[in-house]
């Protein structure tokens, strides 16, 4: 048969865009309540509490849980007045842990906090008497530091974002859309996704054929069939979140693999900050510099550079000067200027990688106090960044693209 200018023979071999050979990629997401992304969202709300009441914070938030407890850590330094013990509670009743049996229960879960101020010595080198657009590469951690940040676009999707992680991001929201709107009173928290697709290589660019596999594990009640759950996945979750041109009858399809899924959240695992570092960019599509972005304020460049990185490769696609394209930032701390600029199209560019450098450097300030202003970063908005990505969301500048001048 033919699908989608794809010659789909008997033995399930494909014919297309000349001969190219088809390979398969997959990506992963989590929901709200996996432990990990539980911590980031009680880290970045923190970090919101503090930016809320003084928008020059600085914030280093990392959060652990497991068996009902809360330890909340790092190094802040802010006028706010924050009560933590309340941001915490709320995270978790936002995300609906409301019950001991769903894995913690935002009433009566036991909160630690060991928070000291931020090091001196990175206040020196970094921001301090300084003007705003010379505010240094900063780094929570002064013998850690972190120096090189990517960002990536693809125009196979219109949020120029790898297919693998959109859908599979996908996925997990329309399970909590569901949970929340009480269609699936069966459902908790805690979530996971994982989406394979074809994919074929057109001169650089990447090309998704088809949806290959998906997998859906969800938290449920103990009084909820497996048939049943996997039925109602199926029909309300997966089929109105892919479209119906990937999905084939060879695609295949796994509901709750293991079985049955109870017991979930930080009583199954234990969670910490920053562990889905690659569930919030691109799903192993591009490449990453190893830092990642919940809890911490826009002057450490793991964040913000990151951010501004996706800006630039994002605008550089949307304006039609590639179809594919990866941007490398690196840093030393307490210098202003990146040390560092790197353009990777991948072959599906008409200009050379010297002039899409030099339009990136006659378009963008890439100095963190600069990036901080122009994308706004000081803004109040950093527990929505960090479930379903922190890419491919038009609610936020660094999705916007730039208008370039060339």
């Amino acid at each position: 048969m033919v699908r989608n200018g794809q010659d789909i023979w008997e033995d399930g071999s494909r014919e297309h865009h000349g001969g190219a050979e088809p390979f398969l990629f997959s990506s992963e997401s989590v929901g709200e309540g996996h432990p990990d992304k539980l911590c980031d969202q009680i880290s970045d709300a923190v970090l919101d509490a503090h930016l809320k009441q003084d928008p020059h914070s600085k914030v280093a938030c990392e959060t652990v849980t497991k068996n009902g407890k809360i330890l909340v850590c790092g190094e802040i330094t802010s006028s706010s007045k924050v009560d933590y013990d309340t941001v915490v509670r709320n995270v978790l009743k936002h995300v609906g842990y409301d019950d001991i049996q769903k894995g913690i229960d935002c009433k009566s879960c036991e909160i630690e906090l060991a928070i000291d101020e931020q090091n001196p010595e990175i206040a020196n080198g970094v921001h301090k008497d300084k003007h705003e657009e010379d505010i240094g590469a900063g780094d929570q951690v002064f013998r850690a530091l972190q120096g090189l940040m990517f960002g990536y676009a693809s125009d196979e999707t219109e949020e120029c974002m790898p297919l693998t992680i959109m859908l599979a991001h996908k996925l997990n929201s329309r399970l909590a859309e569901l949970r929340r709107n009480g269609t699936f009173p069966w459902a908790g928290p805690d979530t996971k996704s994982q989406v394979t697709c074809e994919y074929v290589f057109e001169h650089g660019a990447t090309v998704p054929l088809r949806v290959h596999t998906v997998v859906i594990s969800t938290q449920h009640t103990d009084d909820i069939t497996l048939d049943l759950l996997r039925e109602e996945v199926m029909n309300q979750v997966i089929l109105e979140v892919i479209p119906k041109q990937y999905l084939d009858d060879q695609t295949i399809y796994y509901i709750n693999p293991c079985g049955r899924f109870v017991v979930g959240g930080p009583m199954a695992d234990a969670g910490l900050t920053g562990r889905k570092i690659i569930v919030d960019t691109y799903g192993g599509w591009g490449a990453h510099g190893g830092g990642a972005f919940s809890g911490k304020d826009p002057t450490k460049v793991d964040r913000s550079a990151a951010y501004a990185a996706r800006w630039v490769a994002k605008s550089l696609v949307a304006a039609g000067l590639c179809r594919r394209c990866l941007v490398q930032l690196s840093y030393a701390i307490g210098i202003a200027e990146p040390l560092s600029i790197s353009i990777f199209s991948y072959g599906t560019s008409d200009k050379s990688t010297k002039e899409l450098l030099q339009i990136v450097k006659k378009n963008f300030d890439l100095r963190p106090g600069k990036i901080i202003k122009e994308l706004k970063l000081q803004t109040p908005f950093y527990q929505k960044t960090c479930v379903y990505g922190h890419f491919g969301r038009p609610e936020f500048p660094w999705e916007v693209p730039k208008t370039l001048i060339l």
